[in-house]
C-alpha cells in the first residue's frame, strides 16, 4: 500500500510541474495573440491549468498532512461562502441557458457553450464541496456533545437507568 502511495504522489507532483510548464507556454503564446476567441479559449485553458496544479497539489496535501477538524465558526463561515456560490452558478447557469437559443453567431455560441459546461461544473463541484469536505470534515459542537454523551458509562444518569 505504501509503494502505491509513494507512485501516487509522485504522479501527482509530476502534474503540478506539467501544468505549470502548461501555463508558462500559454501565458508566453498569449501575448501577441490577435484572435480574440482563440486567445480566450487558449486563457480559459490557461487558466484551468493553474486550477489543476492547485488541486494536485490539495491532493498532495490530503495524503501527506493529518486532517484538521473544523471549529464550527469555520463551518459557519465556509458553508455561507460555498452556498453563496452555489447561489450565484445557478443564476449564470439560468441566465446561459435563457440567452442561448437567441445566439446565431456560431463562433459565439460555442464561447458561450463552453462557459455554460464550466459553470456546471463548477455548480456540482460546490455541491459536492460542501456535501464532502465541509461536511466531512467538521465537528460540531452538537458532535462533540454526542460524543460526550455516547462515551458517558451512565449517559448522565446514577447507574445508568
Amino acid at each position: 500500500m505504501e509503494k502505491n502511495k509513494e507512485r501516487l504522489l509522485d504522479f501527482l507532483k509530476n502534474q503540478v510541474v506539467v501544468e505549470q510548464e502548461i501555463v508558462n507556454s500559454l501565458e508566453k503564446a498569449l501575448v501577441d495573440m490577435k484572435n480574440p476567441a482563440v486567445k480566450g479559449v487558449l486563457k480559459g485553458v490557461s487558466l484551468d491549468s493553474v486550477k489543476h496544479a492547485e488541486l494536485y497539489t490539495s491532493a498532495i496535501t490530503l495524503l501527506t498532512n493529518p486532517s484538521v477538524a473544523l471549529s464550527q465558526q469555520n463551518l459557519d463561515e465556509q458553508r455561507a461562502l460555498v452556498e453563496k456560490h452555489i447561489a450565484i452558478e445557478a443564476e449564470l447557469i439560468k441566465k446561459l441557458q435563457d440567452m442561448m437559443p437567441q445566439i446565431e453567431n456560431k463562433k459565439v455560441e460555442f464561447l458561450l457553450k463552453s462557459i455554460l459546461q464550466d459553470e456546471c461544473r463548477h455548480h456540482a463541484m460546490l455541491k459536492m464541496v460542501l456535501d464532502i469536505i465541509v461536511h466531512g470534515e467538521t465537528i460540531t459542537e452538537e458532535d462533540w456533545w454526542k460524543m460526550l454523551w455516547e462515551g458517558a458509562p451512565f449517559h448522565g444518569t446514577p447507574g445508568g437507568g
